[in-house]
């Protein structure tokens, strides 16, 4: 009884009303079927029109009945309560400027966007897990014997670990140097030579590549205090596209459980480059489109493709 007495509403009376309102739909439903059925079943015309007339008036008499008993118990109801325990929450609904600090919309709307994101992330990371042994480069004849061995889920690698990694990488491809250093503690920064092509510098947390910077081989890689130069563009504009380029095979290359997996599969597509200058394009055939060479390199295939040849 108490719990009635706090929400200010009088329950016999709601479920009196309830029923009033279902002999209201029932007596206008007969308004209508009796306009629907018209006059019927009368010999002569005048009294098929007298009992039209009658039991239409009758059928109106009842919802005007039903009408006012609906409205008298509307009255007994009464009113809900406006003192119902929301604490803080029960202020978001009373800005009373709208116009200027809508919070209670602008956090509806955050609630439901966050919902949609949470939804598709979901489904995006099963199909990424899908994927995911798909996402690497041809070895190139390199062979893949042993399995890799399991690697570290942290983020933070010991550098002893990053060491061995990019060495054994440094001993499957010939044509390509990797000089490691870190001047600035434990991250490591990479000097890749490819041949007489190209050098570049690679950047790295741990042993997730986070830039690249393609330069020519005769360009200077070095600052005025002997750093690698990991902010100057190549002077050439063959070497900034390959940068692009690169730029665009770091966010293919995506594999967090097995960044080795990741490093040796970039470095793996970066040797494709070693015939910058004499590969031609694979779709027109050309070596020189606009004055530069086919600086496009597949991801799967590692086949040169001009940027505009390669859609």
């Amino acid at each position: 009884m108490a719990d009635v007495l706090s929400v200010g509403v009088n329950l016999e009376a709601f479920a009196q009303a309830i029923s009033a309102i279902q002999a209201l739909r029932s007596s206008v439903s007969r308004v209508f079927d009796c306009l629907k059925d018209g006059m019927r079943n009368k010999e002569t015309l005048e009294g098929r029109e007298k009992a039209f007339i009658a039991h239409f008036q009758d059928n109106l008499h009842s919802v005007t009945r039903d009408l006012n008993e609906l409205e008298r118990l509307s009255n007994l109801v009464g009113k809900p309560s406006e003192n119902h325990p929301l604490h803080n929450s029960g202020l978001l609904s009373l800005d009373p400027v709208q116009d200027k600090t809508p919070l209670y919309s602008q956090l509806l709307q955050a609630y439901k966007w966050s919902n949609k994101l949470q939804y598709h992330a979901g489904l995006a990371s099963g199909l990424l897990n899908q994927q995911s042994l798909k996402r690497s480069a041809n070895q190139m004849g390199v062979s893949a014997k042993r399995r890799p061995k399991a690697q570290p889920t942290t983020l933070v690698l010991p550098p002893q670990y990053v060491d061995d990694v990019i060495s054994r990488i440094d001993r499957m491809f010939p044509e390509m140097s990797i000089h490691l250093s870190r001047p600035n503690g434990t991250s490591a920064m990479l000097l890749v030579t490819l041949g007489k092509v190209l050098r570049v510098i690679v950047v790295m947390r741990s042993l997730f590549i986070d830039r690249t910077i393609v330069k020519g081989y005769n360009e200077n890689v070095y600052t005025e205090d002997g750093k690698l130069d990991i902010w100057s563009k190549s002077n050439y504009q063959v070497f900034q596209k390959v940068t692009d380029h690169a730029t665009t095979a770091l966010l293919h290359y995506q594999l967090p459980q097995m960044p080795d997996v990741v490093v040796r599969s970039f470095m793996t597509w970066l040797r494709s480059y070693i015939k910058l200058f004499q590969a031609p394009c694979q779709r027109c055939g050309k070596f020189l489109q606009d004055g530069l060479p086919p600086t496009w390199r597949d991801f799967r295939t590692l086949e040169a493709f001009h940027d505009t040849c390669r859609q």
